[in-house]
């Protein structure tokens, strides 16, 4: 990016109002450009392999494609183009996988204007950003005793104990208060984490290794 250039930007969320909220946030700072929207992570793949931006603002969890997934080849792909996630979960191990993706920012959707834009100022000159929210999960790991080597955090380790007890994803969702696709997002975290592929070999890990009570 040359020094006068202005910040170009692509947008990934699957929301049509945060994106265009998003699109009216940037349009109101010169120094940025949004050149690209994308509504899932396979369209944000294939607009920085044709576009290069500067700065993704990445969603986490969407359809097809999520955004970690999304992070991680646009990262191989374009070294140069940073991605700020941009989510309204601050799970530690969510956190965990989007920094291992290679994200340089994890903001929540709640963040104010200035915050935003200063992490985006941030992550065009190399630096990192956490949200107050995200800065405290991850703090959290570091002083917390792991339950096992297979690093679950608290949100898989309650989500194994419930596929453990015979719950499906709609049943989990509900007795968690949260979305059909957050649970499967949280499940295929747990697959890969325990290197199984199967919720019944996930369960017999769970019990193998006395993971839940």
């Amino acid at each position: 990016m040359q020094t006068n250039s202005p910040i170009r930007i692509v947008v990934v969320d699957d929301h049509d109002v945060v994106r265009k909220g998003l699109s009216t946030f940037i349009a109101a700072y010169s120094e940025f450009l949004l050149v690209g929207e994308a509504k899932n992570g396979q369209q944000a793949i294939e607009l920085c392999q044709r576009l290069h931006p500067d700065i993704v603002l990445m969603d986490l969890l969407m359809h097809d494609t999520d955004g970690i997934a999304a992070t991680k080849v646009i990262r191989h792909d374009s070294p140069s183009t940073q991605v700020v996630v941009l989510t309204s979960y601050n799970d530690e191990g969510l956190v965990q996988q989007a920094l291992q993706a290679g994200a340089i920012g994890y903001m929540m959707k709640t963040a104010s204007i200035d915050e935003l834009a200063n992490s985006i100022r941030a992550a065009a000159t190399g630096n990192a950003t956490l949200s107050p929210e995200a800065a405290r999960s991850l703090i959290a790991v570091t002083v917390r005793p792991k339950p096992s080597d297979f690093n679950l955090s608290n949100r898989e380790l309650e989500i194994l104990k419930l596929l453990v007890e015979g719950l499906k994803n709609p049943e989990i969702a509900d007795m968690l208060f949260v979305s059909r696709s957050t649970v499967k997002f949280h499940v295929s975290a747990i697959l890969s984490k325990l290197n199984v592929s199967t919720r019944t070999e996930a369960v017999a890990m769970a019990i193998q290794f006395k993971l839940v009570k």
